[in-house]
């Protein structure tokens, strides 16, 4: 029944808008930012593109064979190549004011491990002091810079700035070719970034700034708006859960006049049609169940009445190790048809007192699967339908159909299988007599973590007991 005279400000329709209105602000606030760093990474790709066309076009000035000519040592500064090459990158870069360091480098045997070949730029006492020089043949580590070792193949520019022992700068490469088309050296330009290394620093505060306004914000109107409406809302979701687990009886308990309130009670309405007509349909299972089994046991009488007794072992193995009782009397009709997928085999099979041939063999072995087809439009719980196919899987893996092993077998499935076997090992059989209790016994022990649950055996072991 739709109900009247509820205030618009009330309802909860009018908390959502207000929350998605302050929701909107900050996401313009947060877009502002995008937009400014939209505009610095514009300008960053702009410089790139800039350092890979001055690199590109400086490596097309180099001599590649006056370039070949240069040892790769301290004495090669004073070659006549040496300075040929020096000297062309020094007009380089003079006509390029912005560029602080232009250099060229080969490979070396080493992955990732350069060496200068050219470098106009003097050493200072300082930094030989600290043993950063570029000389013919000194070695330099680039493995943390993808982009120059990529240079080798095509121009590139860093995609970040580079912090190294020289400060911040943001370098472009393009590679030297000889006449045979072959790359024999990389062309370095770098330009000081230490403005645009700042500029990068004040936007990442600023996106710390904002960022903590906005979960400040958040806290906020998360205090102001989800007091009122979250705690109705937690109790929905746990009356759901409650429902989820198959507790129909539960039931949700909110006062109010809005629309959470109100679908509180047409929660509580869907509870309780949904017990009732679980309760019909568990009735009518039972029935079909019980008609399964009779008609499984009429055509094997060497096992008939072998799925009460399954049954009813299972079920105290399981009050044993503290299942709760709902679960307890599921599992104990389960268990009633756990076999109900031998109703497909021949009566020949099901009786030969001879050893079974491979095919019948794997006839009998298909009996769990077939029994969780048979079941599954019947509405059972997945745990309960891989009762019904997992009853012959083992706990070291080597059962059927899917050698699941150890704790991936639920529960319930390994309190059928320690029941099943027993009933069958003291029960007559086409093929052999029934074993002794005690025979049986030692049986559930000597295969205990093997084709067992431990635990199950042990609870299994104090109720024969």
């Amino acid at each position: 029944m739709k109900r009247t005279g509820i205030s618009i400000f009330r309802t909860f329709q009018a908390k959502l808008t207000l929350a998605l209105v302050l929701s909107m602000l900050f996401v313009g606030a947060v877009n502002n930012f995008l937009i400014y760093r939209f505009a610095l990474d514009s300008q960053f790709n702009e410089l790139r593109d800039k350092l890979k066309t001055i690199a590109q076009t400086a490596a097309l000035v180099i001599d590649s064979q006056n370039l070949s000519q240069i040892p790769l040592d301290y004495e090669g500064i004073e070659t006549r190549p040496y300075k040929i090459t020096t000297e062309k990158l020094k007009r380089i870069k003079e006509a390029n004011p912005s560029i602080k360091y232009i250099y060229i480098m080969a490979k070396t045997e080493k992955k990732g491990i350069l060496q200068f070949v050219a470098d106009p730029t003097i050493p200072t006492k300082e930094d030989i002091e600290k043993g950063l020089t570029s000389y013919p043949g000194d070695k330099y580590n680039a493995s943390e810079f993808p982009q120059m070792l990529e240079a080798f193949y095509k121009p590139s520019a860093d995609k970040k700035l580079g912090i190294d022992e020289w400060g911040a700068s943001l370098s472009g490469y393009a590679p030297i070719y000889d006449k045979k088309e072959k790359v024999i050296a990389i062309l370095g330009v770098d330009m000081t970034a230490d403005n645009i290394h700042m500029l990068q620093k004040e936007v990442n505060k600023r996106a710390i700034f904002i960022l903590a306004l906005g979960i400040i914000i958040s806290m906020i109107l998360g205090l102001l708006i989800s007091r009122r409406i979250s705690k109705p809302i937690k109790k929905l979701v746990e009356g759901t859960r409650h429902i989820a687990g198959g507790d129909l009886q539960y039931r949700v308990e909110i006062k109010g006049t809005d629309e959470i309130s109100e679908l509180a009670g047409d929660f509580n309405q869907m509870a309780g049609s949904l017990y009732e007509s679980k309760k019909k349909l568990l009735n009518y299972f039972y029935r079909v169940v019980q008609s399964f089994v009779r008609a499984l046991e009429a055509k094997d009488h060497y096992t008939r009445g072998h799925s009460d007794r399954v049954a009813e072992y299972a079920g105290k193995i399981a009050l044993k190790m503290g299942l709760p009782k709902e679960k307890v009397e599921l599992l104990k009709e389960t268990a009633l048809l756990h076999d109900i997928g031998k109703i497909g085999i021949k009566e020949s099979i099901l009786n030969k007192k001879e050893k079974l041939t491979d095919e019948e063999w794997e006839i009998i072995r298909r009996h769990p699967v077939v029994g969780e087809d048979i079941l599954k439009p019947l509405a059972l719980s997945e745990e309960m339908l891989e009762v019904v196919k997992g009853h012959h899987e083992r706990y070291d893996g080597k059962g059927y159909p899917d050698k699941i092993s150890g704790q991936d077998i639920n529960i319930v499935t390994a309190i059928v299988s320690v029941a099943d076997a027993y009933d069958a090992m003291t029960s007559s059989r086409a093929y052999r007599p029934a074993m002794s209790k005690e025979k049986a016994i030692e049986q559930l022990k000597k295969n205990s973590s093997i084709q067992f649950n431990p635990k199950v055996v042990d609870a299994f072991l104090e109720v024969l007991g």
